[in-house]
């Protein structure tokens, strides 16, 4: 039992060697967290309906702007290149006391941070949600706060101690944390909805925050890692900020935007920010283990491959890295647009949710997923940034296009009266222009790049990615409903099950057939694959 407690405690703290197997780490991670948040949506679906989760879903508006500003800006843009940067330098005091020297710095702002808005909620809540109730209103602000002071302690400390392991290229133990966090709020939800309603799935937020923090303190002790209470290096500081105050002021901004589409979806009617919100998060699924996976394994990479000055090196990744995620993002856009309404049915398909509610969350999430390429290869545009410490030419972009954003999704809302729908075709239009800036900017900036091979093979990747959409789509529209009776959740799955089967096979055979590059891409996903199922079975022998 010890050597397998110790096999185990290898693995899971495992250091990774390049970016892919970092990125596999995580997208398999990811993709089981995220599977379990869509259960939790549809676990919450089940329980109340979409009038009541406006409440809930709104209530954690507050608390994760402070969160996103915190933690979001500080972890990507200055907590792990400066780590990285000390640790370099092989001297464990120095590191010791800069890296406590940051977290202290960040719980004084996160102590200030809940204190005015926990005493300011009953103001700032009602100009969040106009189109709320008296009642709504009360609600939102006695969860906000509940979420404020236990929640959000957890959630900051818990991500400050992924920082650290992903500065030390360990990964999987990050992404297993979130997994933990919704089963929490799954278990509260099933548990004590029926007794305490919305503060059932309250208890377990609470819940999975707390364990989502315990469970990665042992990464401190790995790593031989001591935190100095009451340090502030001001040398440290100073760099810290110069990074993060870029970084922040683009979080900002994103979070504005994000609080402006509650504003504007509460004007809609009832129940419409829940459709948002359920549409938004199923697009960032693909996302989530494609876009945000690769783009956190990368920026150790990046950021060693630009201190040792291998400039070309970066290139060639550059180029790669995106037809990579465009290899795998475009065919979910794709399928997230042809497939929509089964897949918000399997997924959201609760007992209190609607034909209704189903159907307007179906057309916002084919929105969306417009920008489901786009969306996956902006977080490791940025990061490339980040690892050439430049924060404040992402920050400058996504300020002009967060404030095109919200232009737009004022116009289509208040003065065109457009439906829901219409904030997720302000997103989409708003991100894929900020990519094109981004391209421009980093082609400028690290002395260009592959445009010509760029271009071509993004063209060629969406061509094949709809040539075979159109099998697909037939056999989706001949099965349901004439020969699969969809009136039954397992027979939704059934049908969906059959049509991705067949839309990958065919989205291979096109890549095969008009010699798509990227598809090799599998074989090393394969490759790595089997070494991590080598290495998970390697546990069980030695300690057998």
């Amino acid at each position: 039992m010890e050597k397998l407690l110790s096999q185990t405690k290898k693995l899971i703290f495992h250091k990774q060697k390049d970016i892919l197997s970092s990125a596999i780490i995580l997208s398999v991670m990811i993709i089981v967290s995220r599977f379990f948040g869509l259960i939790r949506y549809r676990t919450l679906a089940t329980y109340f309906t979409k009038e009541e989760l406006d409440i809930f879903f709104a209530a954690f508006r507050i608390p994760d702007f402070v969160f996103e500003i915190l933690i979001t800006g500080a972890l990507s843009s200055a907590f792990i290149p400066i780590f990285i940067k000390y640790q370099k330098k092989d001297n464990k005091d120095e590191l010791q006391n800069n890296i406590s020297s940051i977290i202290n710095f960040i719980f004084l702002f996160l102590f200030i941070f809940v204190f005015i808005t926990s005493i300011g909620a009953e103001f700032i809540v009602p100009l969040l949600t106009p189109g709320f109730s008296a009642d709504q209103i009360d609600k939102v602000v006695e969860i906000s706060r509940i979420l404020l002071i236990t929640q959000l302690p957890f959630l900051v400390a818990g991500n400050i101690l992924s920082g650290i392991a992903q500065a030390n290229r360990i990964f999987l133990i990050t992404a297993i944390a979130p997994i933990i966090y919704n089963l929490g709020i799954i278990g509260g939800t099933i548990l004590f909805s029926s007794q305490f309603s919305l503060y059932g799935p309250l208890i377990g937020t609470i819940i999975g925050a707390s364990l989502f923090f315990l469970i990665q303190l042992p990464i401190l002790y790995l790593q031989h890692f001591r935190f100095y209470f009451f340090k502030f290096e001001r040398k440290v500081l100073h760099e810290f900020i110069t990074l993060f105050v870029p970084r922040l002021l683009s979080v900002l901004t994103t979070q504005i935007d994000l609080t402006i589409d509650l504003i504007l979806a509460s004007l809609v009617g009832s129940g419409s920010y829940t459709i948002f919100f359920f549409s938004q998060h199923l697009s960032l699924f693909p996302v989530s283990f494609i876009g945000m996976a690769f783009g956190q394994a990368s920026l150790p990479y990046m950021s060693n491959l630009f201190k040792n000055n291998q400039i070309m090196e970066m290139k060639k990744i550059f180029v790669n890295s995106l037809l990579q995620l465009l290899y795998l993002s475009v065919p979910a856009s794709l399928f997230f647009i042809f497939a929509r309404t089964p897949i918000v049915r399997i997924v959201f398909g609760g007992r209190k949710f609607d034909w209704l509610a189903t159907n307007q969350t179906a057309l916002t999430l084919s929105i969306f997923a417009l920008s489901i390429p786009a969306h996956a290869i902006f977080y490791f545009i940025t990061r490339s940034f980040y690892a050439m410490h430049d924060t404040k030419t992402p920050f400058t972009i996504n300020f002009a296009t967060v404030g095109l954003n919200i232009i737009l999704s004022w116009i289509f809302i208040v003065t065109l009266g457009l439906p829901v729908w219409s904030l997720a075709l302000s997103f989409s239009i708003s991100i894929t222009i900020n990519i094109f800036l981004l391209l421009i900017s980093f082609h400028k900036k690290i002395g260009g790049f592959d445009i010509t091979k760029l271009t071509l093979h993004s063209i060629k990747i969406y061509l094949i990615a709809f040539l075979a959409t159109l099998p697909s789509y037939a056999i989706l529209k001949i099965l349901d409903p004439l020969v699969i009776n969809t009136t039954r959740t397992i027979n939704v799955g059934l049908l969906l099950s059959i049509v991705f089967l067949a839309f990958g096979f065919s989205y291979l055979f096109f890549s095969w057939l008009f010699t798509v590059e990227e598809i090799y891409i599998l074989s090393r996903l394969l490759i790595k694959i089997d070494e991590l199922k080598r290495r998970l079975s390697e546990v069980y022998t030695e300690s057998g």
